[in-house]
């Protein structure tokens, strides 16, 4: 396994999505937030937004949460101001790492950032020396025990999937940004349950860190980069062997 899914898996593994199921409400209500300020509150006109509500109804986030956000976003109730940054570096093993962000407080986040590259011995780098290293992709993962392989295919290309892959546990369905939600669509309403589903970044090449010193430090840096309130995403390109991390369990 390797990058977005690789470090997905690490994540429900360890317990961690629903321990810090406060953070993904924050996030979300970031996202819905900025996607109602720049698309406004209508989700019938505002892919954006109905891709963000949808991911929060997945979440089974409150009904108010989502109305109060989606206020906050077009004006009708006061709220903070969020601008979109990202942040790119290389972490330890010489993975690349991207840093999506929403902060309403720029130069607190990007100090906050730096810092967790640097005490894992990885470099906060300049914007584009790391991007070109992905592809925004539609990412939905379903669980292998919750389905067909075969018939996850069909319906995931008819609905106009790019790619149905078999990763360790799950199978991760492939989409161009703009197919995401008619893809995602398509299988909520054949009924597939998804363990995740976002438009994120895919590795074009994944890198395999072997030595035990260097996935520890790269795990605490994901870590410590989730747990920062202004990240919504971390992306990287690293790949670790199973063995690898079953001794580190």
């Amino acid at each position: 396994m390797s990058g977005h899914s690789k470090w997905s898996t690490i994540k429900r593994k360890k317990g961690a999505v629903d321990a810090k199921r406060g953070k993904i409400f924050t996030r979300l209500i970031k996202e819905i937030t900025v996607a109602a300020r720049m698309g406004g509150g209508d989700p019938d006109g505002n892919p954006r937004l109905r891709s963000a509500i949808a991911t929060a109804k997945t979440e089974n986030m409150p009904k108010d949460n989502i109305d109060r956000a989606i206020k906050k976003g077009t004006g009708e109730l006061e709220g903070a101001v969020y601008e979109e940054v990202t942040y790119e570096g290389y972490g330890p093993g010489g993975v690349a790492v991207l840093v999506d962000c929403m902060t309403d407080n720029r130069n607190r986040t990007v100090a906050d950032v730096r810092h967790a590259f640097t005490k894992s011995g990885g470099n906060l780098g300049e914007t584009g020396c790391v991007n070109y290293m992905f592809d925004k992709k539609g990412s939905i993962l379903v669980d292998k025990d919750s389905i067909d392989e075969e018939k996850l295919m069909d319906m995931a290309l008819e609905a106009g999937a790019e790619d149905v892959l078999e990763e360790e546990s799950e199978f991760q369905v492939i989409t161009a940004p703009e197919d995401f939600d008619a893809v995602r669509e398509a299988l909520e309403s054949e009924e597939v349950s998804f363990l995740e589903a976002s438009v994120s970044m895919i590795p074009q090449n994944v890198v395999e860190v072997t030595e035990e010193g260097a996935v520890k430090r790269l795990l605490r840096l994901m870590e410590t980069l989730e747990d920062n309130d202004d990240v919504q995403n971390v992306h990287s390109n690293f790949d670790i062997p199973d063995e690898i991390m079953e001794s580190l369990s």
